[in-house]
């Protein structure tokens, strides 16, 4: 049996509904109808990681002195000892660093080991965002308590001109993320040829966003990364189909959070709410007059992987590439206790 993933499409123009029906069936069937219906739960489990939302400063200091590098022998790990971990700054490369198209960098971090584990087989793995060349995973040197250790990555910029960035996250020898504080992600941001500094927030000016709650039982992680990754995913797709980029406006990414939050915490994969609310009741709620709407929906995986199965699926791509949206809202939501674990909304609009 065909085992791939079948995450649910939504359109709306005018009155008409497109949506995905009859869980019984692996493949994915869309037709048009004018009544809603019940909620649909693809039969597939895969997992992601939990990234988290991140806001860090950074700043520079020295390369630690050769001996601090000295190696040391390590003593075994003590019963019920603790992993914990500390990103103390950014060693080169500060953020928005300007690097000629092309050009090599190596970008280095300095971690403390906070905890009472000695780090024996860590590593930092690549997360999100732009690659840049980079391996997928860079082994740390074994690190006692109370050591501080750099760890270096050899990048290469890309060809074009723009703003990039590339996240990464600390993990033990399991494998599992260890958080860095009280984060779990880090990252290199550089800027390539003529680009400038991103704007703190890309939401509308006329619309700030409007933070989304959730279920005071649920714990769920957002990741910004992930909801930017998607965006430029789409707005290069639609550039690319000679179509202008669609702005990011703060109440239809309220609305796309809010319904990934919803997702994650009731462990839904639908265009309907956990209160039966519709795309149209929950964009319409948080103040957005929506003239022309859409939305698409995934679980799981990783923000390329979403939008590949998007792009390959002729609904989704007809309303990623649709020339009547001018303006869209990213929602993520990560809640390892859910039955999919990470949950994608876009949600589309014109006024």
């Amino acid at each position: 049996m065909d085992n791939r993933k079948c995450p649910l499409s939504f359109r709306m123009i005018s009155k008409y509904l497109i949506f995905l029906l009859h869980p019984f069936l692996v493949s994915c069937l869309s037709i048009e109808m004018q009544t809603s219906t019940p909620q649909v739960r693809p039969f597939f489990i895969t997992s992601t990681l939990p990234p988290t939302e991140i806001v860090k400063s950074t700043r520079t200091i020295s390369p630690l002195s050769s001996a601090t590098l000295e190696s040391t022998i390590i003593a075994p790990a003590p019963a019920n000892c603790r992993e914990r971990a500390v990103l103390l700054a950014d060693i080169t490369i500060p953020d928005n660093t300007s690097v000629p198209r092309g050009g090599k960098f190596t970008k280095t971090w300095r971690f403390e080991n906070t905890g009472t584990c000695p780090w024996n087989g860590f590593s930092v793995a690549f997360l999100a965002g732009d690659r840049m060349g980079g391996l997928d995973s860079i082994p740390v040197p074994i690190t006692a308590p109370g050591a501080v250790v750099d760890i270096s990555i050899e990048l290469t910029a890309p060809g074009l001109d723009g703003a990039y960035a590339g996240y990464y996250e600390l993990r033990n020898a399991k494998n599992d993320s260890l958080p860095i504080g009280i984060e779990k992600a880090f990252w290199v941001k550089i800027l390539v040829g003529t680009a400038i500094a991103p704007l703190a927030t890309t939401a509308s000016p006329a619309a700030p966003l409007i933070t989304p709650g959730g279920p005071l039982s649920c714990d769920y992680f957002l990741s910004v990364p992930y909801q930017n990754e998607i965006a430029e995913l789409i707005n290069s797709a639609r550039i690319q189909a000679g179509l202008p980029a669609l702005s990011i406006h703060g109440q239809l990414a309220a609305a796309a959070q809010d319904h990934s939050i919803d997702m994650a915490c009731f462990g839904l994969l639908s265009h309907s709410g956990s209160d039966g609310s519709s795309i149209y009741e929950r964009i319409t709620a948080v103040g957005y007059p929506a003239v022309h709407y859409g939305e698409v929906i995934y679980a799981s995986g990783y923000p390329q992987t979403a939008f590949d199965w998007w792009m390959n699926d002729a609904p989704h791509r007809d309303t990623i590439l649709d020339a009547g949206f001018t303006e869209m809202g990213v929602g993520y939501a990560y809640n390892a206790g859910s039955f999919y674990k990470g949950y994608y909304t876009v949600d589309f609009g014109s006024r």
